[in-house]
């Protein structure tokens, strides 16, 4: 269906609509901020991936503390204390 939309003629009159919107003057600060919007974006999910295996990486190992492993962190300080 969509195999013939995008043809080489298609795509000049895509940008000469592009060039009567925004002027030949404004294209170039347009393509600088798009740039560092990927780039950002990029670097956002870079982070996300990162953050996510320091989180899965301490938990898989046998002999990692956790919060609820601690006696400390337990209502009243002791083990097995319920209300």
């Amino acid at each position: 269906m969509l195999g013939n939309a995008f043809g080489p003629w298609h795509l000049l009159i895509i940008l000469a609509v592009i060039l009567l919107l925004f002027g030949a003057a404004k294209l170039p600060a347009l393509a600088k901020s798009m740039g560092q919007s990927a780039r950002v974006f990029r670097g956002e999910i870079k982070a996300m991936k990162q953050e996510d295996t320091t989180e899965t990486a301490p938990a898989d190992r046998p002999d990692a503390r956790t919060s609820a492993n601690t006696v400390a962190d337990r209502p009243g300080g002791t083990p097995d204390s319920t209300p």
